[in-house]
């Protein structure tokens, strides 16, 4: 305990430092962290953190590789191997994203307010409603929530209005056909080669911020911190910490491992399972 305590208080000193920057930034989703082969466009990525941004109709595809994106303030996007994803819209009310093909993940540390985070597939749509972790697999055309509260729209057709589905904490829903039903999952035999990409991820951060910020590849001292792991008033947010995975970062509790889990939060947009998509979106 003395030692999480010790680390709490560095990481309250470097938020102070932080805060006393410009306002946080907005814009296109940010490609923060590149590992192996990927492409933005047909376009080789380059491995230094926060070198391209994803503007709106541009494809990311993976190989032998994975890709952290930024999507939004605390938003996390994952890419698995062999996967594309197409940014559809990124802004200040309105970010979506569609996994064309292969896995990807969603943390949301701390979800914008008045932001509607939205992952499309192939046979619906999914509206994140609080922090948590969201994992999608196009295959399987599945949507499962680890930690958190969802809502889904079955069906290709995404401009349809009809009645969203909710998916709590440790429940997956399946799109591909109906009875349209979320059921509970065993979230220790789910953790697959994404899910453990981002636990190695969470040893390497917690280790950059706890010990020497200035370690991070592309770290300033300004809000973004290592491209992509901004700081806010209430406090130094990273994508991982002390919840799935157990790294003691920040004691509100993250998404990882077996630690504390979710605790509740923030959220945005809380719509609530009505007829009718979020924020009226259509395309």
């Amino acid at each position: 305990m003395p030692r999480l305590n010790a680390i709490l208080l560095s990481l309250a000193a470097l938020c102070g430092s932080a805060l006393s920057q410009s306002p946080l930034p907005t814009g296109p989703a940010v490609v923060s962290y590149v590992e192996g082969q990927a492409s933005l466009e047909g376009h080789p990525l380059s491995h230094v953190a926060g070198s391209a941004s994803l503007q709106p109709g541009q494809y990311v595809a993976t190989g032998n590789g994975k890709v952290e994106i930024v999507l939004a303030p605390g938003v996390f996007l994952r890419v698995g191997d062999d996967s594309t994803v197409q940014m559809v819209a990124a802004d200040a009310t309105h970010t979506e994203v569609r996994l064309e093909q292969g896995r990807a993940d969603v943390e949301a540390v701390g979800l914008p307010e008045g932001n509607n985070i939205l992952i499309d597939m192939k046979n619906g749509q999914t509206h994140l409603l609080e922090r948590g972790l969201y994992s999608f697999n196009d295959a399987a055309s599945t949507v499962r929530v680890f930690e958190g509260k969802a809502e889904s729209y079955p069906g290709a057709d995404l401009t349809s209005d009809i009645k969203a589905i909710e998916i709590k904490g440790g429940h997956e829903l399946a799109l591909s056909a109906a009875p349209f039903k979320p059921r509970s999952f065993d979230k220790d035999k789910s953790e697959d080669a994404l899910y453990l990409w981002g636990d190695r991820r969470s040893g390497l951060l917690t280790a950059n911020y706890a010990g020497d910020s200035g370690y991070y590849p592309g770290y300033s001292s300004g809000y973004w911190g290592g491209y992509g792991y901004p700081y806010y008033g209430y406090g130094l947010y990273a994508p991982y910490g002390y919840g799935f995975y157990g790294y003691p970062y920040y004691a509100g509790g993250f998404f990882y491992g077996g630690g504390w889990g979710y605790r509740g939060g923030w959220g945005g947009w809380r719509g609530g399972g009505g007829i009718g998509r979020p924020g009226g979106w259509r395309r």
